[in-house]
């Protein structure tokens, strides 16, 4: 089975969300991806990739380009959110995806790839390794200023 891999519209925002819910147990509301999707759209350094095979979306990744005024940091991109359909896996789907990260990145300038992802996906951490991914030395640090309203 061949994957096609292609930039999101809003007609793909209820797989994504059904996908990333799936692989990550999330529990994302489709209102409110949709929300935040409308208002990021026309971001150029916001996007949303999705892979087909038979039309249904298996793969996904969020790619975040951020633009720096430092040399050495200059432009990098971080990915996220970087997911395969349980039942699709095996299939090399995650390693094309990443060749077509890396391939849009290089047309944006994009310096390095930085990816984040959750300690306990212990196989995804291995794909990234093959990938050429390296873990930096530096943690990722989190505070919360707004608590979700329920």
């Amino acid at each position: 089975m061949d994957i096609e891999f292609n930039i999101a519209t809003i007609d793909d925002v209820i797989e994504i969300i059904n996908l990333t819910n799936e692989c990550f147990h999330e529990n994302t509301r489709l209102n409110y991806a949709i929300q935040v999707f409308e208002k990021t759209k026309e971001n150029d350094n916001d996007i949303y990739l999705v892979g087909r095979v038979d039309n249904k979306v298996v793969a996904h990744a969020k790619i975040t380009i951020v633009n720096t005024i430092y040399e050495k940091m200059n432009t990098y991109a971080i990915l996220n959110h970087v997911c395969v359909k349980p039942d699709y896996r095996r299939n090399n789907y995650a390693t094309k995806m990443l060749d077509e990260i890396t391939r849009i990145c290089q047309t944006r300038n994009v310096k390095e790839l930085k990816l984040w992802s959750n300690y306990e996906r212990k196989a995804a951490h291995a794909c990234y390794k093959k990938y050429g991914f390296t873990i930096d030395n530096a943690g990722f640090f989190t505070k919360v200023i707004k608590e979700e309203e329920e």
